[in-house]
């Protein structure tokens, strides 16, 4: 496959985008620590009788500290390890003012900006461009610059980080990189103990900014959103990566593994079905669709998920070889402080000894842009949605790219909500949004030739802290449909 060429403007705009992401993660460490410093001035407010009783929250503002600098580490180990697919040292942006591209829409109820969902900003992917879906007016981006893919021949790599039609840069992190998190009953022991001392210090080196990233732009303020974005990926390690997420994988995932046990019983290990998973994330369930035999494609547009992806699928040694703390940035609705305050240990599994079947990919890029080429009509065995569908400016368009992509015969199995990511979207770029009822999210899916086989509601939650006084649960839409050849092709004749 040829490759791409950027013209400078567009590879300008892409390193643009990229430094500013990057920003955001080295960044995490100090935006947490205003937060702190915000709890401390509002500890220092209240009444001497009120601190007396409240003598406990210093010491949870230490513990924080620590937490804070532990999430940093991993952090800093992470983009150490990640090769950027241009030269960072070009296009140096002063004023920026490059908007970031967006999670496509990966952080449903705790990142709804709504009060009544969850606690921070919910942002999304346009279908045609890499606009943010964010209320605070931030300038635009060039409508051609967020593609992230390039083919890798670096065949110790457990995941290749494929090209599909969109080639840009070199993969995604390749490097190893010392191993600087802590095991997690270590420095939760550490964290306790962190009482008369400024937690900051705890760790020399949490807020290091690679060598290779230092350029100006990195200088910026970063906006909230961005660092929210951040936080937003490591919940998303809980759901994909961490034992505390086998719940949330099991009402998810689950119901998707086993139906397509049962529709592909005697799958060849010479000529293995193909499966597709557009919007796959941290790439957990496209992982898990390779064990079972399936020559699996996650495709995923989001830089913040791409190079957290990368870094757990081809850097991972052993199992719970990180520890993070997840459920450190709200106050709201914890049971305990040790509660807010629990370390969580990942990978659950190591994904190179998982199983997995050759052939097994991380496809960057967005989800219309590479698979409306003609070169994907009718490709694959499979293809499955999960939390995907509703992140569409235009949900037909989707649609009707997975009925082109599917072999005459192929299946589409889809688990989600409809919680479109741009309903809410006011300004003055009106972005489009069509949002259908699942009545006629079905009836669109018949007019590309679908056939329902299998139909039902599932229950479920999405990066849910499972020991939150709050729980935020979807009655979310299942079903298998079929395409149908002589239906499809009706459809093209009309």
């Amino acid at each position: 496959m040829a490759e791409r060429r950027y013209t400078e403007q567009e590879e300008a705009l892409e390193i643009s985008s990229l430094r500013r992401i990057i920003a955001a993660y080295a960044n995490y460490h100090d935006a947490a620590e205003r937060d702190v410093k915000r709890y401390e001035r509002s500890f220092k407010r209240l009444p001497p009788a009120h601190k007396e009783l409240l003598f406990n929250l210093g010491l949870k503002y230490q513990r924080l500290r620590w937490c804070i600098s532990m999430n940093a580490s991993f952090i800093m180990d992470m983009l150490e390890a990640f090769e950027p697919p241009f030269d960072m040292s070009q296009h140096v942006d002063m004023d920026g003012h490059d908007c970031a591209e967006n999670m496509h829409g990966h952080c449903h109820a705790d990142c709804a900006h709504s009060v009544d969902r969850g606690d921070c900003f919910r942002s999304s992917i346009s279908v045609s461009n890499s606009e943010l879906h964010e209320p605070d007016g931030c300038p635009r981006k060039d409508d051609k610059t967020h593609e992230l893919s390039r083919e890798t021949d670096n065949k110790d790599e457990v995941v290749d980080m494929e090209s599909c039609s969109r080639p840009v840069g070199d993969k995604l992190g390749a490097s190893q990189v010392e191993d600087k998190s802590c095991n997690g009953d270590k420095a939760m022991d550490a964290a306790a103990n962190c009482q008369d001392t400024d937690c900051v210090a705890c760790s020399a080196d949490e807020n290091v900014i690679p060598q290779q990233f230092m350029a100006p732009s990195l200088q910026l303020n970063v906006p909230p959103i961005d660092v929210d974005k951040v936080r937003c990926i490591i919940r998303n390690i809980v759901r994909d990566w961490a034992q505390e997420g086998q719940k949330e994988r099991d009402e998810c995932y689950k119901p998707i593994l086993e139906e397509l046990n049962r529709l592909f019983p005697n799958r060849s290990k010479e000529r293995p079905p193909s499966c597709l998973v557009p919007g796959a994330g941290l790439g957990r369930l496209a992982l898990e669709i390779s064990t079972l035999g399936f020559v699996s494609q996650g495709n995923e547009f989001s830089y913040y998920m791409m190079i957290c992806s990368s870094f757990i699928l081809n850097h991972t040694q052993e199992t719970n070889e990180w520890t993070i703390y997840p459920w450190i940035h709200s106050n709201c609705n914890s049971l305990s402080d040790n509660d807010q305050l629990r370390p969580v240990s990942f990978p659950d599994i190591h994904p190179s000894s998982s199983g997995i079947t050759e052939g097994f990919s991380m496809c960057a890029g967005d989800f219309v842009e590479v698979y409306n080429e003609e070169s994907q009509e009718s490709s694959w065995d499979a293809v499955v949605t999960c939390f995907f569908l509703d992140t569409a400016h235009n949900i037909v368009e989707y649609i009707e790219i997975i009925s082109k992509v599917l072999k005459d015969g192929g299946v589409w199995i889809n688990l989600g909500p409809l919680l479109y990511h741009f309903a809410d979207s006011y300004g003055p770029d009106d972005d489009m949004s069509i949002e259908l009822s699942l009545e006629d999210v079905k009836r669109v899916a018949y007019h590309y030739g679908f056939v329902m086989e299998v139909e039902k509601m599932i229950d479920t939650t999405y990066t849910a802290n499972m020991k939150s006084m709050m729980q935020n649960r979807y009655r979310a839409a299942f079903w298998t449909m079929r395409k149908n050849a002589s239906r499809s092709k009706a459809q093209k004749h009309q």
